[in-house]
């Protein structure tokens, strides 16, 4: 059943011939989820001490992005009170 809802998921309605958008759309959505480079990096061997290497740096990056998107959201929130009032 797990299969058959990740198949859903993916799954890419073509209209009235719009193959290249379609096209496009399922692309995109692949790349959201790593599949493509996933398969780019599993074509060849990768040496255990750079999969640590890829693996500590994705984790940092994945890291700094939440915390940069942290603060983001917090600058931008509506609820922030003017910090120069009057100018």
């Amino acid at each position: 059943m797990a299969n058959h809802l990740r198949f859903v998921g993916r799954t890419v309605m073509v209209q009235s011939g719009g193959v290249e958008a379609a096209y496009g759309v399922l692309n995109r959505m692949l790349a959201q989820e790593g599949v493509a480079e996933a398969l780019r990096r599993s074509r060849y061997f990768e040496k255990p001490s750079r999969a640590r290497r890829r693996r500590a740096f994705e984790a940092c990056r994945r890291v700094y992005c939440g915390e940069m998107a942290r603060r983001i959201a917090f600058l931008a929130r509506s609820s922030r009170q003017d910090p120069w009032p009057g100018c």
